[in-house]
């Protein structure tokens, strides 16, 4: 049997002295706790002794502190004088734990679970009241992303070191060990990668006209008349930390649309070797992609599953879309002619990344 949660129970009464106040006692949960320490006196666990008398561990702890520091005395129910609440002292412990076992829950679902229980009713007003009071949270829970690692940031970290030291030879450090070792994989003649490191972070996002995410002061009713325009072609982005940066709408996600951005890239930062910080979005991990930005001299360095937080680039999406949505275009040309603009703009700073190069780039090994 497990220990773990035992601890020294001090012997105020002796066992026979238990039974005697066992079979005096007329309240039922005087009885229940009495019959709890006598489990722990013939060598029951904390988890054992309550779970005989049909609690849970935690109550069990709570007795056990009661009991050790007060005696019997100190382990008997006070209701303060007055009139007893719906749920006692241990029925709200028992109550967490069954809610512990299945959350969240509705509030509706939480009386029915009370009524068939306890046998008690709870007004809405009066439960919100008690589940505060057992210190539980009423919010709208949180996505959890459940194939983002836990250790992201340590993974991201160690991508990026390695890319930084790798050398400066024609190994292919975007050719992963599934490729056929055969094929062969080499820089394309015209592509110089000598002339130190572009550090710079690979994205797509769809801005539309219609967004609307920048407040503003108005002295009428709030709205903004808007032609109905809408742009089919993501834009892609090249967020640069010490390069060119860029952005271009493409048709598509496909890899050979991908792999026409990264030769635009590569055209706009001649004679260094990029390295490029991505997702892992099937156009960019594929093969085709992977071999096209070895020709083109560019490292990939694709974050950890689920974890574009650790992509700067996010931000810039962000700050882009909050900056364009007031302004009212009348033609998709026109658009994308802003989005340009505005990101051109944003992308002179480097503040957007400043927490990731603290995090992650040791700005030495760029020269």
């Amino acid at each position: 049997m497990s220990r773990e949660r035992q601890k020294e129970i001090k012997r105020h009464l002796t066992k026979d002295e238990l039974d005697e106040k066992r079979s005096e006692a007329e309240d039922d949960h005087m009885i229940d706790r009495i019959g709890f320490l006598q489990n722990l006196y013939y060598g029951d666990t904390i988890a054992e002794a309550a779970d005989r008398e049909g609690y849970s561990e935690s109550t069990g702890d709570r007795w056990a502190e009661e009991w050790n520091h007060g005696g019997l005395e100190a382990l008997a129910p006070s209701f303060g004088g007055g009139r007893p609440p719906k749920l006692d002292e241990d029925q709200q412990d028992e109550l967490v734990e069954l809610l512990r076992g299945d959350q969240p829950w509705k509030q509706h679902e939480v009386q029915h679970l009370i009524k068939e229980e306890f046998g008690v009713d709870y007004h809405r007003a009066y439960l919100s009241q008690l589940l505060r009071s057992l210190d539980l949270n009423y919010s709208i829970p949180r996505t959890k992303r459940p194939k983002r690692p836990d250790n992201a940031d340590e993974i991201l970290d160690e991508r990026v070191e390695a890319a930084l030291d790798a050398p400066e030879t024609d190994e292919p450090h975007n050719k992963r060990e599934e490729d056929d070792e055969d094929e062969e994989w080499s820089r394309d003649d015209d592509v110089c990668t000598d002339g130190g490191t572009v550090v710079g972070f690979f994205d797509a996002s769809n801005p539309q006209p219609t967004d609307n995410s920048h407040r503003v002061w108005w002295v009428d009713d709030p709205h903004i008349e808007r032609p109905l325009i809408e742009v089919d072609d993501p834009a892609i982005g090249f967020y640069a930390l010490n390069g060119e940066s860029l952005v271009s709408f493409s048709e598509d996600q496909t890899k050979e649309s991908t792999c026409e951005v990264l030769e635009e890239v590569r055209e706009q930062n001649p004679g260094k070797r990029i390295l490029l910080v991505l997702d892992q979005f099937g156009s960019y991990i594929c093969k085709y992609t992977r071999k096209r930005a070895h020709q083109l001299g560019i490292d990939l360095v694709f974050l950890p599953v689920a974890s574009a937080h650790l992509n700067p680039i996010e931000q810039v999406w962000k700050s882009l879309r909050r900056t364009a949505s007031p302004i009212v275009v009348e033609s998709e040309s026109e658009f994308r002619t802003l989005i340009r603009d505005i990101y051109q703009k944003l992308t002179q700073q480097i503040s957007f990344a400043g927490k990731w190069i603290k995090d992650f780039l040791d700005l030495q090994k760029l020269s």
